[in-house]
């Protein structure tokens, strides 16, 4: 029985003592800006690069791996025989999962390229569970509908603090955004089935912390949680806040918080919260 390892890219959300104890192969996405390129929490922290956008006059570009570097990875990880399944953020917000198929049909590796329809802490519940499934001697068809039924039970909600990037990225008009910003509108969205999908609007942080537990209730009453993460633009205290809510209106308290990829960050601005959660 050939071994099954697991790749990934560079939006996902796991700690690197993680990544190494489950052998997660990850592949950096780049991001540049001022003309200046670097690959994502190789080259530049979270931070550093929130601190470089603040001043940045124009929206930072990201760029997905080449297909080169995803056959390179296929290619070494498949020298020993093994099968590899490459786990990736949506294909509605990057050209990732693009790349890496046409890489797969390149490679002489056995590769299954699979969409997770989601990014962040929302794509490592499809990778820690795979990879762990593949360290317990599973088969590829096995992990494959295991990654299917958890992406079919995950949430993922986004907020954004301010509209500026959405406008510099063309998503919205900027008077829109003017009226936005005058009326302190705070929008909430989800990504369903892989596409960026407005919910609700508000108007404060209290407002996002009690739409997003009011959700959290309703959608794990009776289930088993299995995991649950909040990833940040430079919004710990948010983050925090909503952590805080989400152990005091159900008592679970296994919450990651997590500053999340410039990849990320790029499009939804500082301020952003990402809030997500799969269940049984």
């Amino acid at each position: 029985m050939s071994k099954v390892k697991i790749v990934t890219d560079s939006t996902v959300d796991i700690e690197q003592s993680i990544l190494s104890r489950l052998q997660i192969e990850v592949v950096p996405l780049t991001i540049t800006i001022d003309k200046e390129s670097y690959e994502d929490r190789i080259d530049i922290s979270p931070p550093e690069f929130m601190q470089k956008m603040a001043t940045s006059e124009e929206l930072p570009k990201s760029s997905q791996p080449s297909v080169g570097k995803f056959v390179d990875v296929y290619n070494r990880l498949g020298e020993d025989g093994s099968s590899i399944i490459s786990i990736h953020m949506t294909g509605g917000m990057s050209g990732t999962v693009a790349s890496a198929e046409t890489a797969a049909n390149i490679s002489e590796a056995d590769v299954t390229v699979i969409d997770s329809r989601f990014i962040s802490f929302a794509l490592s519940f499809q990778v820690v569970e795979a990879a762990q499934m593949a360290l317990d001697g599973k088969t590829k068809e096995e992990i494959i509908n295991q990654i299917e039924k958890i992406r079919n039970k995950t949430q993922l909600f986004i907020t954004v603090d301010t509209l500026d990037n959405l406008v510099k990225g063309g998503r919205i008009g900027r008077g829109k955004a003017l009226i936005g910003s005058l009326l302190n509108i705070k929008p909430i969205a989800s990504l369903d089935d892989g596409v960026y999908t407005p919910v609700t609007k508000v108007r404060s942080h209290s407002q996002i912390v009690k739409f997003l537990t009011k959700r959290f209730v309703e959608d794990t009453t009776g289930k088993v949680i299995k995991g649950v993460g909040i990833a940040h633009a430079s919004a710990l205290p948010l983050a925090e806040a909503i952590k805080e809510s989400i152990i005091k209106a159900t008592g679970f308290s296994q919450i990651e918080i997590a500053h999340t990829t410039p990849i990320i960050a790029t499009h939804t601005g500082a301020g952003a919260i990402g809030f997500m959660y799969y269940t049984e």
